[in-house]
C-alpha cells in the first residue's frame, strides 16, 4: 500500500468517526441538514478518514475513502508496539473499529512527512 506520504495531498476529515461514516453513507437520510456533517447527495460525495481496526492481535490504522457505493482502503499499517499498547489501553482492551486517539492522530500526521 505504499507510504502514507503518497496521500499527503488528500483532504482528510479528522473528525469523521466510523459511526458518522455509517450514518452518512449507509443510512442516507438519517442525518439532518443542521448536523455536523452535511447529508450525502450523490455518489460523488466522499470522505477520506482514518479508523483504527482493533480486531486483530495488533491494532492497525487504516485510511479509508468512502462514498455511498464503497469504502476503499487506501493505506493500512500496524501501530508501533508502544502506540498499539497505549491504544489498547485507551479503548479498555475492547475489540472493534475506532476513531484514532489523539496519540494515534499525532503519529499519523508524522507519517505524512516520512
Amino acid at each position: 500500500m505504499g507510504s502514507l506520504r503518497d496521500y499527503r495531498n488528500l483532504e482528510i476529515d479528522w473528525d469523521m468517526t466510523p459511526e458518522d461514516a455509517v450514518t452518512l453513507y449507509l443510512e442516507w437520510g438519517n442525518n439532518s441538514w443542521r448536523a455536523r456533517f452535511q447529508p450525502v447527495r450523490s455518489k460523488d460525495d466522499y470522505s477520506n478518514y482514518f479508523v483504527v481496526y482493533n480486531w486483530d492481535e495488533k491494532p492497525k490504522a487504516i485510511l479509508i475513502r468512502r462514498n455511498s457505493e464503497e469504502a476503499r482502503e487506501l493505506w493500512a499499517r500496524e501501530l508501533p508496539e508502544a502506540l498499539a499498547q497505549d491504544f489498547r489501553d485507551h479503548v479498555g482492551g475492547l475489540k472493534g473499529v475506532y476513531p484514532p486517539s489523539d496519540k494515534v492522530r499525532t503519529w499519523l500526521r508524522d507519517q505524512f512527512n516520512n
